[in-house]
């Protein structure tokens, strides 16, 4: 049998998916095995601080009702919150967060992931996903305002009509312009994703709350 054309193909097949899996799997957890897993509080970083603070503006009443003053903890607590309604709702069926180093998808998504993203609390499990019904999220951070994220959530096709995206009214109470506490720790997950990276649109003229803000 290995002898024949199949057989040959066989093990050529077997071969190149030991290969693959020692590669993608293997090397990466003997390289990272010593790295501290970061917690939530963290990953909190200044990017992220600048949209959870704007949040507070935008949305004063629903805002400290949910989580009172925009601080390091309370926005660290909203992106915990954020991260188990992302997968509650199955927003993960849809969109993958791996950008991979083909067919020029850093193009379309931005910088190709790396292992050491992964590395936190708010990846486990990985939401890597296989499907891209919409697009990928793991360098959705700083892209879109807060507002706009808040109206895509309530209704989908008042910005995009043909998306097959459904409608999440339960995030608010009864508009757009009011997002409850699970949806504005969603918007807070959402944002948080990539702004750890060099290229998120940086903001130069932010000082932050407690530092010579707005209090």
């Amino acid at each position: 049998m290995f002898e024949s054309k199949s057989g040959i193909f066989l093990i050529g097949g077997l071969g190149f998916f030991a290969f693959a899996f020692l590669s993608n799997a293997v090397v990466p957890i003997l390289m990272y095995r010593d790295l501290p897993e970061k917690t939530s509080y963290e990953v909190v970083n200044p990017n992220l601080i600048y949209q959870f603070e704007d949040l507070s503006r935008r949305y004063p009443k629903q805002f400290k009702a949910a989580f009172g003053k925009p601080t390091r903890e309370a926005c660290a607590e909203a992106l915990e919150i954020g991260h188990k309604i992302y997968i509650g709702e199955g927003c993960w069926h849809c969109h993958s967060q791996f950008v991979r180093p083909v067919s020029n998808e850093d193009r379309r998504w931005g910088p190709v992931a790396q292992t050491e993203e992964y590395q936190n609390e708010l990846q486990r499990p990985v939401l890597f996903g296989t499907r891209r019904v919409g697009p990928d999220l793991s360098r959705e951070g700083g892209r879109r305002s807060n507002g706009w994220h808040a109206v895509h959530f309530f209704r989908p096709k008042m910005l995009s009509p043909d998306s097959p995206m459904p409608e999440y009214p339960w995030l608010f109470d009864g508009s757009p312009d009011k997002p409850n506490r699970r949806g504005l720790a969603l918007i807070t997950y959402v944002q948080w994703l990539g702004s750890w990276l060099e290229s998120y649109p940086y903001y130069e003229d932010y000082v932050p709350i407690g530092q010579g803000g707005e209090e």
